[in-house]
């Protein structure tokens, strides 16, 4: 859990084309935990009128989030654990619980996948790219006391080139990355089925609120997620 039972914060990637799968991500988060959280939605337009995010608008980036990600520690301005999560994910397991299992030598866990995309286009016409360490940033653990972690300020985010940020070049020593078990961004259509449900789903080319990607691995557990929300926004009209 977080430090001192503080809330774990979890900041969500959010891109307005996508607003149902930041509702369905942030529905899952909070439904399975068992101790305190935070979950905060990143939003560009936000970060850029607070000052904190000035890069020209980049058309070729396939989310709005694509390096506000990397803003998540700041924005934490806590000493502890933060997460960011895409948007794109489903949890069916309890995210607090995992601080506890880290070591504080890291400055950061990902899961640390190495794989060729098998599509060429994903979400809604997006052309896949490949790149070192693909996906690693996808789902973040940054240890708000690492001194690497610190230096990660929004004028080196606002710095930095893409690949330096994506690729973890800020870390000064590749020993400081843990590496996560799959099964915390498991990414759909890229590895097959596990027997057991993984505990972070990734819908990484595209899931069920795209017409096209309806018959996904994991489609039916997150449309049973999206029924949970609309019966609570029902309610709450």
């Amino acid at each position: 859990m977080s430090d001192h039972g503080k809330p774990l914060k979890v900041f969500v990637g959010y891109d307005p084309r996508e607003d149902i799968a930041w509702e369905v991500c942030r529905h899952s988060l909070l439904r399975h935990a068992t101790g305190p959280i935070e979950v905060i939605p990143l939003k560009q337009p936000a970060l850029r009128e607070l000052g904190l995010y000035r890069r020209p608008k980049d058309v070729t980036a396939s989310t709005d989030f694509s390096l506000t990600r990397f803003l998540t520690p700041y924005l934490a301005a806590d000493d502890g654990w933060a997460v960011f999560v895409d948007c794109d994910f489903l949890f069916t397991g309890d995210i607090t619980a995992l601080p506890a299992s880290l070591d504080d030598d890291k400055a950061i866990y990902v899961v640390q996948h190495d794989y060729q995309p098998h599509h060429q286009i994903k979400m809604d016409g997006k052309a896949q790219t490949t790149y070192p360490r693909k996906n690693w940033s996808s789902f973040m653990v940054f240890n708000g006391r690492h001194s690497d972690v610190k230096a990660l300020t929004p004028d080196l985010v606002n710095s930095a080139t893409p690949a330096q940020l994506h690729r973890f070049e800020w870390i000064r020593d590749d020993a400081h990355i843990g590496s996560l078990d799959r099964t915390w961004n498991f990414l759909v259509g890229e590895y097959d089925r596990p027997e057991q449900l993984p505990t972070a789903i990734h819908y990484t080319n595209g899931g069920p609120w795209f017409d096209e990607w309806r018959e996904v691995d994991f489609a039916r557990e997150w449309l049973e997620e999206l029924q949970r929300v609309e019966s609570r926004q029902a309610e709450a009209a």
